[in-house]
């Protein structure tokens, strides 16, 4: 028998569920046959079994076994990546990656919604059609913002054969700015309209899906037969300020948001293409000295 809450439902083997692929069917014990959707074929052997409720909609995850490997064309091209808001990300050869601002985008039919939400008199149906009219909207946002991660990462995975990113500290970088009493903070609204913008950006979740989706872990060293991509983090402290032609750090050589002009030599460039460039230079070096020294350990 299935165990678990009753918006959430697993079973653990195929003894109390079927999927009949042919007919979209699919049977539940103590339930019994309903019509499925199926997204994409099954492949491997079927071992478990996830139903789950979200709002009014149910939605199944079957995990399976032996599912053969579909290994991806070598690329030996390397790019590092400079996460942001204006753009969700820059590479270090120049490329802009949109941010969709699906949060901006959807928030107009959300606010609706709440304001709707908020006329509604407690236990009353029309406030309980209204809470599902405020999740549905929620969960149109967020299948948005993941639907257009899962497509930039599968692109980024497929053209470049290592990717460097930002160990970034988001939850620190998203602390509120209003202080306390004794000594509140300042500029809190442009400060909580930044969080707001930085979280709806999801810059955790893109490296993430990045990560599962390279065959190998991150800061793994591809040197095996099977390698596909390597994925590498690293601390981004000092490289939005520090030149990627010549080394020279100096906070004045960023004068805006989006130029560098190096104090140093005068080299200009966008400043998220420079910051990606020493992202990726991080990279490589992380990972010359791994190698360096797993050859001496040997």
């Amino acid at each position: 028998m299935p165990e678990g809450r009753f918006d959430s439902v697993s079973y653990e083997d195929v003894s109390g569920w079927k999927l009949k692929e042919c007919d979209h069917r699919l049977y539940l014990q103590g339930i019994g046959h309903v019509r499925i959707r199926l997204h994409r074929p099954l492949r491997g052997v079927p071992k478990t079994l996830h139903v789950r409720r979200q709002g009014r909609r149910w939605s199944a995850t079957i995990q399976c076994a032996g599912v053969p490997s579909q290994p991806l064309s070598p690329k030996n091209r390397p790019a590092g990546f400079d996460l942001g808001v204006a753009n969700l990300a820059a590479s270090s050869d120049g490329e802009f990656f949109e941010n969709p601002r699906h949060l901006a985008r959807g928030r107009e039919a959300l606010t609706n919604a709440q304001r709707c939400l908020a006329r509604q008199q407690r236990g009353s149906k029309r406030r309980k059609h209204a809470v599902y009219r405020v999740a549905a909207q929620h969960r149109r946002i967020a299948n948005r913002r993941r639907d257009g991660l899962h497509r930039l990462s599968r692109r980024l995975v497929n053209t470049y054969g290592l990717l460097v990113f930002e160990d970034l500290r988001i939850a620190n970088m998203v602390r509120s700015a209003r202080g306390t009493l004794e000594e509140p903070g300042s500029q809190v609204a442009q400060k909580a309209g930044l969080n707001r913008e930085i979280l709806a950006a999801s810059w955790g979740g893109l490296i993430s899906m990045v990560a599962y989706k390279a065959p190998e872990a991150p800061l793994k060293a591809p040197d095996n037969a099977d390698a596909g991509r390597e994925v590498i983090v690293v601390n981004p402290k000092g490289t939005s300020q520090r030149c990627s032609s010549c080394g020279h750090t100096e906070a004045a050589s960023r004068p805006s948001q989006a130029v560098f002009c190096c104090r140093g030599c005068g080299f200009k460039d966008h400043a998220d293409v420079n910051a990606a460039r020493n992202i990726l230079w991080l990279g490589l070096s992380l990972r010359r000295q791994k190698r360096e020294a797993e050859a001496g350990a040997a």
